[in-house]
């Protein structure tokens, strides 16, 4: 099966390739049909690819196929050749297996769109991407993926594309990742220029090795970073986001789950070895960008009314914690929470998508309520995302978040404030908002009554197609944790299997304070989730207390409003001005060397009247010159 690795993201293409050409014909369910059974058989070759990666020794759990030569072009020789090693099967897996899902869910969710095949044939060729992303062997092979991501991004956001605000969240996004891109793209030309390669192995290998000075591993480590910033939407690039969610569902789901927002994360996991090569304030500077995203996001989501926008600022701050993971050296626990986070946040999102299908395209929590009756599959299932995220035990966001919380409190004390900070925060918030959907009374009375004289609009359970994804969902939410538990080293599953990639790179707390009193760690978590839940619903659910959700946290801070204003104010003017500048002189210089050519060229074009007397004559003027010109030399 490792040589067959090629047919993992040769099934979403093949996919994608049918729906481009017969997608018209296949129409509705069938080219959701399609696109479905590709991805999920993608899945198939993935798992029969991991158990037998899994049968290896730990040495040779690495192989790379090549397809063929890319760019043998001088010294730089570039093959499309595709990486197998633990870590890209795992992120192979979840990308395949929560993307099957998701795609089964879209089948109900786009029922009556007229663009439904358009829809699942840029689904496919997103998933297509994602898999190259991180199935490269190269850094080149992963940009493929990634700027492929970016652009099947734009095409979903902007899907409904005839509304303003989908059209501009599409631009907004394309746009932003651009930023992050231009850190990538001067991360490859400084790895080239200092080791040769753009090959992960031979990358790593320099890095592991001394090959790589501290001060160029720094560069390409921050670089990278500022590229993952523009994927994983951190400060200050985070801001494209929240606005994803003007795209369908299933594609928020998609991307703020299972795919592309995880790509930063998994690319800085992938250069461990760079970043342990750097100099240590780097690592701090990831570490603390991190931590100040988790903590940003989480207060702007505690005043938001949109369903999906809590989730949106939701993933922002988790994405913060893996970052916050990265910096502290702790790269098993910042794909632990990467894969648990993708069980938790698709049900979320896809049991918002629910909430929404059922309430008729109704986004707003303040006219919910009381759903669990009403919708109870999408409530209960809804409800163990909520105690996955909100890091209640034994639910799979509680061990992942807690190992993260861990390696930050042994690197900075102050990093694991703002992570306990975020973490009470997040159990505040989620609370709230499935008090606001699914409990208390319901406000949803008044919106069917709003739109009676169109037809019944009192709030229904999804079909099974929507339904059977978020309870395959909430199964994995609940178990997930145990790939890493923190009892022994022998459950520590996901680290065993994740050592050949990160074991030069990882930090090692075992002898330190943290790592000694783990468990009374684990108890303050444990204490600081069960505060936010109370406190939520002592000012919620029970009215003793008064919301507090100032205008300004609505407003996300306004730092969006802020770019927006520097972006179409200054910022317009200036690339108006360098517009102007290319236009008139950069621009004028060319055309006025091209005129100035054009006319010598036609006062030369007179001698060539096409009269051989003339011709005769340039002749022997010629020749009476050079007879002169000898003569001339031969006196002096």
């Amino acid at each position: 099966m490792l040589d067959l690795i090629w047919l993992v993201p040769a099934l979403p293409l093949t996919g994608f390739l049918l729906i481009v050409l017969f997608g018209r014909k296949l129409g509705e369910p069938y080219a959701g049909v399609l696109a479905t059974l590709m991805t999920a058989s993608s899945f198939v070759v993935v798992a029969l690819t991991y158990f037998e990666l899994l049968s290896l020794p730990t040495e040779k759990r690495h192989h790379v196929v090549t397809l063929f030569s890319w760019l043998p072009v001088g010294s730089l020789k570039i093959d499309m050749a595709l990486l197998v090693d633990p870590l890209s099967i795992t992120m192979a897996l979840f990308i395949t297996g929560i993307g099957s899902l998701i795609h089964l869910y879209a089948i109900g969710y786009m029922h009556g769109d007229p663009k439904f095949p358009k829809f699942f044939m840029y689904l496919n060729l997103f998933v297509f991407s994602m898999l190259m992303l991180v199935l490269g062997e190269n850094l080149l092979v992963t940009f493929l993926g990634w700027e492929g991501v970016g652009a099947c991004s734009y095409f979903l956001i902007s899907f409904w594309h005839t509304r303003d605000s989908a059209a501009t969240a599409g631009k907004k996004a394309f746009v932003t990742n651009r930023v992050g891109d231009w850190g990538m793209m001067v991360a490859m030309f400084m790895a080239f220029s200092a080791v040769g390669t753009l090959s992960y192995e031979g990358i790593n290998h320099a890095a592991e090795n001394g090959g790589l000075a501290a001060v160029t591993a720094t560069g390409i480590a921050l670089m990278l970073f500022v590229g993952a910033c523009g994927k994983s939407a951190q400060l200050p690039l985070y801001l494209w986001l929240p606005d994803a969610m003007e795209g369908p569902t299933p594609v928020s789901a998609l991307i703020h789950a299972a795919t592309m927002v995880t790509s930063g994360v998994f690319l800085l996991t992938r250069m461990a070895p760079v970043l342990h090569a750097s100099y240590p304030w780097a690592g701090d500077v990831i570490a603390t960008v991190g931590a100040l995203t988790a903590l940003f996001a989480a207060t702007i989501a505690v005043a938001q009314t949109d369903i999906k926008k809590v989730l949106a600022y939701s993933t922002v701050s988790q994405l913060g914690f893996m970052f916050l993971a990265i910096g502290s050296g702790a790269y098993v626990a910042a794909i632990f929470h990467m894969v648990t986070h993708a069980f938790f946040k698709a049900l979320l999102f896809l049991g918002s998508g629910s909430v929404i299908h059922g309430m008729h395209h109704e986004q707003d929590m303040r006219r919910m309520g009381a759903l669990r009756k009403v919708m109870p599959i999408t409530g209960f299932t809804f409800i163990i995302g909520w105690l996955a995220i909100a890091g209640v035990p034994p639910f799979a966001g509680f061990w992942s978040k807690d190992e993260i919380l861990l390696y930050a409190f042994a690197n900075n004390r102050a990093l694991y404030v703002i992570g306990v900070a975020t973490a009470l925060l997040t159990a505040y918030y989620m609370t709230r908002q499935v008090i606001m959907v699914f409990y208390g009374e319901a406000r949803w009375h008044d919106h069917s009554e709003e739109h009676g004289a169109h037809g019944d609009h009192t709030p229904h359970e999804s079909p099974w197609t929507m339904l059977t994804p978020l309870v395959v969902l909430a199964g994995l939410s609940v178990v997930g944790g145990v790939m890493q538990l923190p009892f022994s080293k022998e459950t520590h599953w996901l680290e065993h299997w994740l050592e050949p990639v990160v074991h030069h790179a990882e930090a090692d707390i075992y002898k330190s304070w943290a790592y000694q009193n783990k468990w009374l760690l684990l108890g303050v978590a444990v204490i600081i989730a069960s505060a936010g839940i109370a406190a939520s619903i002592a000012v919620y659910a029970k009215g003793k207390f008064k919301a507090i959700e100032p205008q300004i946290l609505a407003d996300a801070w306004r730092y969006d409003s802020a770019v927006t204003a520097v972006v179409g104010g200054p910022g317009y003017k200036a690339f108006d001005a360098v517009a102007t500048f290319d236009a008139t002189v950069v621009d004028g210089a060319v055309v006025g060397v091209g005129k100035e050519v054009r006319a010598a060229s036609g006062l030369l074009s007179r001698v060539q009247s096409g009269f051989v007397r003339s011709y005769a004559l340039i002749i022997g003027i010629g020749v009476v010159l050079m007879l002169s010109w000898f003569l001339v030399r031969g006196v002096l």
